[in-house]
């Protein structure tokens, strides 16, 4: 299965945010849209970085009045991205090496979507359950012969 796969079924869209935004604009944004992490970007096509609430935590850690700290000094970049046509094992592989929960996809240098740790594993369940259902219908048959 490939990564175009997964987009397929969850949608392209993309939460951004402008590095130049603070804390409190991300927190609202991660409420707003139910999301883990955002792409931080500068026009809403290019990657110039990531941000997750774990960031916001070790921040919160370190600086407990932290809320107009700016997005581009706590995002990790360079960013490890995907392309559409990348295997899913690949990508499970770098999320696990990485240990990083979301992926931009990224297409000619553009922005064209993003997987997370709960995208692979909704698709591996799904995957498991196909096998399950082929394999319980191959034994079902076997015995009515």
């Amino acid at each position: 299965m490939k990564i175009q796969d997964i987009l397929r079924g969850k949608g392209t869209q993309v939460v951004t945010i402008s590095p130049e935004a603070n804390v409190t604009e991300l927190l609202a944004l991660l409420a707003e849209h139910n999301v883990g992490a955002l792409v931080v970007s500068a026009d809403e096509s290019s990657v110039a970085g990531i941000v997750s609430e774990r960031d916001v935590v070790r921040l919160m850690n370190r600086t407990p009045d932290a809320k107009d700290v700016r997005v581009s000094a706590i995002m990790t970049s360079p960013v490890h991205t995907c392309g559409p046509d990348d295997h899913i094992d690949s990508l499970m592989r770098l999320m696990t090496d990485r240990r990083i929960r979301h992926v931009p996809v990224v297409v000619d240098g553009a922005l064209s979507g993003i997987v997370s740790i709960g995208d692979v594993v909704k698709s591996r369940i799904g995957e498991l359950e196909f096998e399950r259902e082929q394999l319980s219908d191959y034994i079902s048959g076997a015995r009515s012969h």
